[in-house]
């Protein structure tokens, strides 16, 4: 069985995240997300970290910056780091942020022509226990509009994943099809996208920073190829492949 979380850190947690939450912005702030076809944006970021298989404190840190509309590789940064703050629910932010931080500030020192106008979290945002998960974080702290897309569903704030939740899904007949995440006060958290005609299992779209629901649930929709949006799932494949290049014996 695992140590019960120190309560004193999740106290100094807490704290943190209602700051920080402060900052947040959940509205459009770029010219180009005004635009119906985001007429100016030319650079799309994908944040990840991979771990070796039965390691949870060493993983590689993963971003990539891809062309848009196109999607092509324009840089990437792979680089091994060891978690050293505890994994507690609701505040994986503060185990993983920091890496993912200082990739984006080492892109910022070195070919700051390349930094991403937006940036893809695999994770969520604003659907989060207090409204401030792991895309938040890193978007206060780079101040870069962020975008959080989760694979699973977080069952959080009377979400869950009920019959009706289920036959919502069933619902979305089409590649761009949502439907809204919205939480026992009636706040709207984030949206459930079919992100693409040959996937019926959804992504969970939320605001990270600056930018709007609305604007996100298409941006991410924009960026699919397949399921998963472009910059997200070439961050985690490329993530995996230093992983299996650098630690061949391990099972990644």
């Amino acid at each position: 069985m695992s140590a019960p979380p120190d309560e004193g850190l999740v106290k100094q947690w807490t704290s943190e995240q209602a700051r920080l939450r402060q900052q947040l912005v959940e509205e459009d702030t770029e010219d180009w997300q005004r635009s119906t076809v985001f007429s100016g944006l030319e650079r799309v970021g994908g944040v990840d970290l991979s771990f070796i298989k039965g390691d949870d404190i060493n993983a590689c840190a993963q971003l990539v910056v891809l062309s848009y509309p196109d999607l092509e590789l324009l840089y990437e940064d792979s680089q091994m780091v060891t978690l050293t703050a505890p994994y507690i629910a609701g505040f994986l932010a503060f185990r993983e942020t920091p890496f993912l931080l200082e990739a984006l500030q080492r892109l910022e020192k070195n070919k700051p022509k390349l930094l991403p106008q937006v940036v893809f979290v695999d994770g969520n945002g604003l659907f989060h226990y207090r409204e401030f998960g792991l895309a938040c974080h890193l978007g206060v702290l780079s101040g870069l509009p962020c975008v959080g897309v989760a694979k699973n569903l977080l069952q959080v704030q009377g979400v869950y994943k009920s019959e009706e939740h289920q036959s919502q899904i069933a619902a979305l007949q089409e590649g761009g099809d949502s439907f809204p995440l919205t939480a026992a006060s009636g706040k709207v958290l984030g949206k459930a996208l079919r992100s693409s005609d040959k996937s019926s299992k959804p992504v969970y779209v939320s605001v990270g920073h600056k930018i709007s629901l609305d604007t996100a649930v298409r941006l991410t929709y924009s960026c699919c190829r397949y399921r998963v949006p472009e910059p997200i799932r070439q961050a985690d494949c490329r993530s995996r492949e230093y992983l299996r290049i650098h630690f061949p014996t391990a099972d990644t």
